[in-house]
């Protein structure tokens, strides 16, 4: 066996040709690019809870009149140079959430988790760009289920032994974006768009159950299809490009746009 020559790198390298490995797989999704969306802002959505003790209080309450809460949450996915990159929320500059919240008690599970994600991404009624934003989201598949067994902070994919009544269930649901949609996100927040491979083994910035996304993912095949609707790269796909890296879409004091509604939205990152 020849040694690969110092100055050659092993990606320089023709791949092999080698027998099929996707059996048992779901079929490959499709990731639309990033400027395929266009992003802006609407009226702010103050947090219900101004501190983390009152939201739990929030939460006991909740309990003792109707049970388990239930909340679903969305994992809506594009690309970006080829890459898969996560929509979240950023709030206050340091929380970073997937769009979504707790479900009425009293409402299908489908149709609570959609009037939720209109709640935070759908354009708002009545502006130029409202009617180009159906208010309806493809939900792929549940990707995870997280249980929280006490009034605390701690969540687990997993239900404890000793758990019987637990608390709160949540789920993350994959969503199919289309090929265009309008997105607006509350001007108190951040919409971002977060490259996978930032997610991965990062708890300690995103939380376990964000970072724990790229493991959740894994089991799809993604096919990357550029401005003019034409697949360019699919799983496995070639080496991450240099300009991947996290972008602000929307909200905050440092995002500007050169319309409100009127036009496509301009973004800019914060300097």
């Amino acid at each position: 066996m020849s040694a690969v020559p110092p100055h050659v790198t092993r990606s320089s390298i023709p791949a092999k040709d080698v027998l099929p490995f996707d059996e048992r797989q779901p079929q490959a999704i499709r990731l639309y690019p990033l400027s395929n969306y266009t992003f802006g802002t609407k009226e702010a959505q103050p947090e219900e809870d101004p501190s983390v003790k009152d939201r739990l209080k929030r939460l006991e309450d909740y309990y003792a009149k109707y049970g388990m809460r239930r909340s679903g949450e969305g994992v809506l996915v594009c690309h970006e140079h080829n890459h898969p990159h996560i929509l979240m929320i950023q709030i206050a500059n340091a929380f970073f959430k997937l769009p979504g919240d707790w479900l009425d008690y009293n409402v299908d599970e489908i149709q609570g988790f959609t009037e939720r994600m209109n709640e935070r991404l759908a354009a708002p009624p009545g502006t130029s760009l409202a009617s180009t934003s159906p208010q309806t989201w493809n939900v792929h598949s549940t990707l995870a289920t997280w249980w929280r067994p006490n009034f605390d902070q701690f969540m687990y994919p997993f239900l404890p032994p000793h758990a019987t009544r637990p608390k709160e269930c949540k789920k993350l649901y994959l969503l199919q974006l289309p090929e265009s949609r309008v997105l607006s996100v509350p001007k108190n927040m951040k919409l971002l768009a977060v490259p996978l491979f930032e997610l991965y083994d990062n708890s300690p910035r995103y939380g376990p159950q964000i970072s724990a996304l790229p493991h959740y993912l894994s089991r799809f095949r993604w096919e990357f299809v550029d401005e003019e609707g034409k697949v360019v790269a699919w799983t496995p796909g070639g080496a991450v490009d240099e300009r991947v890296k996290m972008k602000i879409l929307a909200g905050g004091e440092d995002f500007q746009s050169d319309t409100n509604f009127n036009g496509e939205v301009k973004t800019e990152d914060a300097k």
